[in-house]
């Protein structure tokens, strides 16, 4: 482990209580090292981590870490604690606390090393050994790899026990789990054993693939890999592992996977060619999974093999289209098929909406009329290049339904979904069924799919199975389901909806500006929020939209860009209200806001929710019902301030904003005036940005 820890970043007698305050207190004595530049920066950057997924693990161990620019060269930190910390792990508190500080731009060889770290903390020996420990420079060797376990664990009082109960006594397995990760994971001594066991018997073992990946890709990818191929071991099954981290990886051998009986993905983060691995028995999973409970991933595949359950593949994706942890409720999943849905339809109607609104501003508003500009275009003509905007606009708008339900089906059953939630998407615009019948084709077509896939089908059909079989079935089905059975009552209740918005005037528009603000605000770019997002944009995703969905578009957006630039505001002028970290995220809040990024008031939201949000979904409120009264309309579905010009009512519109911008501003400054401040570079702002991160993977369109 090189010098990447000493004596003086070990503090066997950690007092800390909380998660927060033992990572303080490890970041700490590396800023005294002069490992850390900005103590503060780094903590935040190691909140963010964590907000991501809790780092505690099975076994008494947390392991917070990240990458930050505020490191200057890779560091471990290592506390043991007597009274142990919650990292969020499900069988309680850790007693073993590393703190893992990467440089933004690590090398690999440093991340190797950090990544057989990782693998060690899998090995039951290396964390007894430093619960027996009793001196820092001992524990400092032991985690480099100096001194090995049993040689540390003489130095403490025989007979003592660890705090899992275990003796101190232990002795180096001969599958040390310091051996290098760079990239294929194999223990090929141990898995060479258990083959030669099995082939003495006669019997070949089952053989088991593995991609394990986690968004740092430097702790969490390599303690799933050595965790499922340890339970491996114990089964009698040969597992290798393709470790995805930071440190690069190396793919499978195509012989192995050809010939693996089946496939666990122990994932947070895309695998990358996925496609590898189709037509075997799979089970999908997070990292954590693989890390706590291996043994029973083995017995699932082993089982879906028996059963002849089958993957088809699918196009690289993002953990908010797989349905997750199978441990997780239906109304979790349903919301990723349907975030998973509106994230792939959102740059359709961004990229539509703003080429439509943009031929009406060269062309005017009877730009609609114009003809086909396959038959009539002038160069140099402006009505001629509206009419070309106009029209690029309308054809990518005639994909937003198909898209929203070919990816809710894709979200619930990958590929194979694709095809039946296209088809049924196409249908609900062939029927007038819109934006219902998207969401109720996309749903029933990812059903249809994986009700197929849970039958046993004879080996010989399954290499059709995904190209033809699934896709002729499917499709059928959600066509004769869309055309004959619900489409005609969905596109009722869509006309209905349609004329009941376009009947809104007076009171009853302004409470429904009101209440999208408060959506937009509630949760910055979460679920809610994207709801009413979605909601305002299917009303303008036509040629032709009517007055009232213009208005709840204008609602919509302007409410929306009311909570970052309330923070910006706040923090100039009550600036002493706020930490120094918050400070400098109101500066970046001025053009998330004005850019209509709602996420630019997450670190504040998160550093201070009750104070926060209250406020927020009273500007936006006031901000909605504002713009509704005043008539503002919009044609365009994002933009904001950049898209002003396209707006009716302009000036009024901006007043509706300002009125919330100074509403939010105001109870805010009131709100945290009423409390004790904490003195400045406390620990008050170190939560302030912990789900910045949030911003960086959000979809196309922050809403």
């Amino acid at each position: 482990m090189s010098e990447m820890i000493t004596a003086d970043l070990v503090d066997l007698d950690l007092s800390a209580e909380t998660k927060e305050a033992a990572a303080r207190a490890l970041a700490e004595r590396m800023v005294t090292l002069g490992r850390v530049t900005d103590l503060e920066g780094f903590l935040a950057d190691v909140a963010a981590r964590e907000a991501q997924m809790p780092t505690g693990l099975d076994g008494g161990i947390g392991i917070p870490h990240c990458r930050s620019v505020h490191v200057t060269e890779p560091t471990l930190g290592f506390g043991r604690s007597a009274a142990g910390i919650d990292f969020g792990a499900p069988d309680g508190p850790a007693d073993l606390i590393f703190l893992i500080a990467a440089p933004a731009g690590a090398d690999d060889a440093h991340l190797t090393i950090l990544s057989s770290l990782a693998r060690q903390l899998m090995n039951a020996e290396f964390t007894s050994a430093l619960r027996a420990v009793d001196d820092a420079a001992a524990a400092a060797a032991l985690i480099r790899g100096d001194e090995s376990p049993a040689a540390a664990a003489s130095t403490a009082p025989e007979g003592t026990e660890s705090a899992d109960g275990s003796k101190n006594s232990v002795a180096v397995s001969g599958a040390a789990s310091a051996d290098t990760a760079t990239g294929t994971t194999t223990d090929t001594t141990d898995t060479t054993d258990t083959t030669a066991d099995a082939g003495a018997s006669g019997e070949r073992p089952f053989r088991i693939v593995a991609v394990t990946s986690c968004p740092t890709g430097i702790a969490h990818t390599y303690m799933a890999a050595e965790s499922l191929e340890n339970a491996g071991r114990e089964a009698g099954v040969e597992v290798v592992v393709e470790t995805q981290g930071s440190a690069g990886f190396t793919r499978l051998d195509p012989a192995v996977i050809a010939a693996a009986d089946g496939v666990i993905f122990a994932h947070d983060v895309p695998v990358r060619d996925k496609d590898r691995f189709a037509g075997k028995p799979t089970v999908d999973v997070g990292v954590k999974a693989g890390i706590n409970k291996p043994a029973e991933l083995i017995t699932e595949v082993r089982g879906k093999a028996a059963r002849g359950e089958v993957s088809a593949g699918s196009a690289p994706g993002t953990p908010v289209e797989r349905s997750g942890d199978s441990t997780e409720g239906y109304g979790t999943k349903l919301r990723k098929w349907l975030m998973s849905g509106v994230s792939y339809m959102v740059p359709f109607v961004a990229a539509g909406g703003l080429l439509i609104a943009l031929g009406f501003a060269i062309g005017g508003y009877k730009i609609n009329k114009a003809p086909s500009v396959m038959d009539h275009f002038l160069w140099t003509q402006a009505d001629s290049w509206g009419a070309l905007f106009f029209q690029i606009g309308v054809v990518s708008f005639g994909f937003l339904v198909p898209v929203l339900a070919g990816y809710i089906a894709y979200g619930m059953a990958d590929r194979p979904g694709l095809v039946p939630g296209f088809v049924g998407g196409a249908i609900s615009l062939t029927i007038n069924a819109g934006f219902l019948g998207g969401l109720a084709a996309g749903l029933i077509a990812g059903g249809v799919v994986i009700g197929i896939q849970k039958v046993k089908i004879p080996a010989s059909l399954r290499g059709i199975m995904p190209v033809v079989v699934i896709p002729l079935i499917s499709a059928a089905i959600v066509g004769f389901l869309m055309f004959v059975v619900i489409g005609k009552p969905i596109a009722s209740a869509q006309k209905g909806m349609t004329d009941w918005l376009n009947g809104l005037t007076g009171t009853n528009a302004v409470l429904l500006g009101a209440l999208l603000g408060l959506m937009m605000c509630f949760d910055l770019g979460g679920p809610v929020n994207k709801v009413a997002y979605t909601f305002a944009t299917a009303g303008i995703a036509v040629a032709s939209p009517s007055d009232s969905a213009m208005k709840i578009m204008a609602a919509v957006m302007a409410a929306g860009m009311v909570p970052p630039l309330a923070m910006a505001l706040a923090t100039t002028v009550r600036g002493r209200l706020f930490t120094q970290t918050e400070r400098e995220n109101g500066k970046a809040a001025w053009v998330l806001g004005a850019s209509f990024i709602s996420e630019g008031a997450i670190p504040f939201a998160a550093a201070d929710p009750l104070r926060v949000i209250p406020s927020a979904m009273v500007g936006g409120a006031v901000t909605g019902s504002l713009s509704m009264a005043f008539g503002a309309t919009l044609r365009a579905p994002h933009g904001g301030i950049f898209v002003v010009p396209l707006i009716g009512n302009p000036f009024l519109y901006l007043i509706a904003i300002a009125a919330g911008v100074c509403v939010t501003t105001a109870l805010v400054v009131v709100l945290k005036g009423m409390r004790k401040q904490a003195p400045e570079g406390t620990g008050a702002g170190v939560a302030d940005t912990a789900i910045a991160a949030k911003v960086d993977s959000k979809e196309p369109v922050a809403a």
